[in-house]
């Protein structure tokens, strides 16, 4: 018992791992707060099958945008929620 227990949450994990979306590098080109938007330029995101293009994204809290500002270089992840493309967390590439 005790070993399927193992193998089990081992497959969880695991899958859970997988299913992480992607970190992928930006510069950010516009910042709308209000609107809780920001415009990227940004490589590949390879989980969502996206070639590298300048997008808008909406973003999942309006404070990752406290301290971005136009021409920043940000690492970020992005997920489809609801039909839009949504960041789901922001950070200042090294």
């Amino acid at each position: 018992m005790k070993r399927t227990l193992t193998l089990l949450l081992g497959t969880l994990m695991a899958g859970a791992a997988l299913a992480l979306p992607a970190v992928v590098d930006g510069e950010v080109r516009k910042v709308d707060k209000a609107a809780g938007k920001i415009t990227l330029k940004h490589g590949e995101i390879k989980h969502l099958a996206m070639p590298p293009m300048t997008m808008v994204f909406s973003v999942c809290d309006k404070g990752q945008l406290d301290w971005v500002k136009n021409g920043d270089k940000v690492k970020f992840a992005a997920e489809k929620q609801g039909g839009q493309y949504v960041v789901t967390s922001l950070h200042p590439a090294p």
